[in-house]
Parts: structure tokens; C-alpha cells; sequence
């Protein structure tokens, strides 16, 4: 018997990829989107071959409608970045709190017990490092270290650089913007939720990237930013000295990774809320990142600015072992395949908000 899969935010970048994936795996698939303009192109098509519901998810009647019938959730339904100032909290807070609030209750109200959650590693903060022998998080820089170019997090004790090294899923989270505090309420609200019998996966996506990306935006991740640029004739700006380590993970990959969550919420699964983190396991900098998207596109050389901003963490890279160990997957898609794809596939049109 086909199973109904609803995905939340299935328009967009990651969300239709997971869509398609999911078609693939033989769901029956429907998409709840509310195409809203300051992420989609005026005139964008739904997903084809899925059944598409254009609505909020802030909207309680819209999405006990779009539940109708379901078998499982994927929520990928976010705002995403880091914003641009705090005057962008109200909207990420209710975007993505009180959206993932209205979608519980709905889904708990409807005896509806799988979900896959799209939430992110920002919910760490900074990663993990050694200090010596001591593992411990870094406190965030400061403005003063930043301005005079000390972009390593330093030891508290020694003030010397602290050893960047992959962060699991048992660390405590330190969220360090708006965004972050509002993807780790979307975990709280997942845990509470699945407490009455509910099993809900939640994905930890790393540095995703690929094709359909959108440009244009600030609040894109550095992939987009960069490949936008080079779109431009311009180099891409690298903030602070691009050593900063990150894990990037195509698009492909995390789509397949939210198939294998819904395999892990199944009947076998206990009543539990469990994070795994959607990443490659093999840190890559942020530099080398722009060095080899523009060698693959044929543009100008990145340029190093030095610029900073505040709430940006240093370095960030993953433990990939849970979601293998735990669920059989692993990235298919290795860095220099996936950037040479990403120098030449097309991006998603401008949003006109």
C-alpha cells in the first residue's frame, strides 16, 4: 500500500529535491508551500507530479487540511539564514516557532506519528574543539578580536588558538542568532510532541548546496552568495581569511538522507526524538570552497576581505557516524563532483520580495 508523504516547504531548494526523492522512493507526495515572495520567483511552478497545497503553515486550518489522509511529515517549511538584523526576529520566530507549533498540534490531533525535521547545525553554535587535552565549545569572539584580525576562537587559559575537531549530536547546543534559537525550539517542539508517542527524526543539515539554489538573496548560504557573484562577473567575497571550516553537502544527498529518516520512523522505531547530523564527515574551508567553484566556472578569483559578522561561527564540522550507523546512509556526492555540478547548474530565479 502507497504511503502519503506531506512535505512542508516542498517549493523550495531543499524541499522540492526531497520530493523528487521521495516520488522516486514510491510515496505519494503532497506539498504544502506558501510560495512566499521573499524566497520564490513571482509565477514559480509547484513540484510536478505532487499533489500542492498553496498555504501557510502558521495557518492551524490549512494545515489540518494538508494532513488529511498523511502517513508521515517532512517539515523543511523554514525561513533560513542568519538574517540581516534583529529587527528580522518576529518574523523568524513566528516563521519557524509558531509554524512547527501549529503543525504538531495538528499532526498529534490527527494520529499522525512520523516526522522528519529539517533543522541545522547553527543549533551548535561554534563546533567542537580541544584546548590541550580538554575538549570543550568556544565562547563567541569578540568584536574587538574580529576588527584586529584574530579570527581563531582563542583558550580561555592560555589565549592561544583552540583545535577545531567534528562535533556529535550529545554536545549541548549553543545557539548564537535568531535563527539558531528558533531551529533548536523547533527541536524542543519535536521532543514535547514526540513524548505522546510520536517518532520524529531530526536532521542536522550541514552546509547544503547544489543545483536550484536561490540568488540573489541575503539570506542565501556562501554557495549561493558565491555563485551569484561569479553569475555577476565579480569575485567572490570571502569574509574573514576563508580558513573557516565547514562541512558542504549536496543537496542530492540530504534529500536522500531525509528518505532514510522516514525508513527510521517506521513501526520499529520507538517513541523518541532523535537528532542526527546531515553532513559528509569530511570538513572542507570555506576558501576552498570559493577557489573551486570559481576555477570550475571560469571567474575571477575569490578575494579575502576580512570583513566579518557578528554571530558568525568560526568553524563548524560534523561526526557523520550516527546517520550511518544508525540509519545506512552516507553522501554519495564527493566536494570536487559536487562543485564542479554546482559551477554549471542553474539556480532558482530571483524572489521578488
Amino acid at each position: 500500500m502507497t504511503e502519503t508523504l506531506l512535505v512542508t516547504g516542498g517549493a523550495g531548494f531543499i524541499g522540492s529535491a526531497v520530493v523528487a526523492e521521495a516520488l522516486a522512493a514510491g510515496w505519494r507526495v503532497r506539498v504544502l508551500d506558501s510560495l512566499r515572495p521573499d524566497v520564490h520567483a513571482a509565477g514559480q511552478s509547484p513540484p510536478a507530479d505532487a499533489e500542492f497545497l498553496r498555504g501557510d503553515v502558521r495557518d492551524e486550518a490549512v494545515v489540518r487540511r494538508a494532513l488529511a489522509g498523511v502517513d508521515a511529515v517532512c517539515h523543511q517549511a523554514a525561513k533560513v539564514g542568519l538574517g540581516v538584523s534583529i529587527r528580522d526576529a518576529p518574523d523568524y520566530v513566528s516563521s519557524n516557532s509558531l509554524g512547527t507549533a501549529v503543525l504538531l498540534t495538528a499532526m498529534a490531533d490527527a494520529g499522525i506519528e512520523r516526522l522528519v525535521l529539517a533543522s541545522s547545525m547553527v543549533v551548535y553554535g561554534e563546533g567542537l574543539y580541544l584546548d590541550g587535552d580538554r575538549l570543550m565549545q568556544a565562547p563567541p569572539r569578540t568584536r574587538a578580536d574580529l576588527e584586529a584580525g584574530r579570527f581563531e576562537p582563542l583558550s580561555p587559559e592560555t589565549g592561544e588558538p583552540l583545535v577545531p575537531i567534528s562535533i556529535g549530536e550529545d554536545q549541548p547546543c549553543d545557539p548564537r542568532n535568531v535563527y539558531a534559537a528558533t531551529k533548536l525550539e523547533q527541536e524542543l517542539l519535536a521532543r514535547t510532541w514526540a513524548q505522546g508517542g510520536g517518532r520524529a527524526a531530526m536532521l542536522r543539515y550541514h552546509n547544503v548546496y547544489g543545483p536550484g539554489m536561490p540568488q540573489g538573496t541575503p539570506y542565501a548560504g556562501v554557495a549561493s552568495l558565491f555563485r551569484s557573484a561569479l553569475e555577476r562577473g565579480e569575485a567572490p567575497r570571502v569574509f574573514e581569511d576563508g580558513a573557516q571550516r565547514r562541512d558542504f553537502i549536496h543537496v542530492g544527498d540530504v534529500a536522500g538522507a531525509n528518505i532514510a529518516a522516514l525508513r527510521w520512523t517506521g513501526s520499529a522505531a520507538p517513541a523518541t526524538a532523535r537528532a542526527f547530523n546531515v553532513a559528509t564527515g569530511v570538513p572542507r574551508t570555506i576558501g576552498e570552497f570559493a577557489d573551486g567553484l570559481a576555477a570550475a566556472f571560469g571567474g575571477p578569483a575569490p578575494v579575502r576581505t576580512g570583513e566579518f559578522r557578528m554571530g558568525d561561527v568560526r568553524h563548524i564540522t560534523a561526526s557523520a557516524d550516527r546517520l550511518q550507523g544508525e540509519l545506512g546512509w552516507r553522501a554519495k556526492v564527493g566536494f570536487d563532483e559536487g562543485v564542479r555540478e554546482f559551477a554549471a547548474a542553474p539556480l532558482r530565479a530571483r524572489a521578488s520580495g
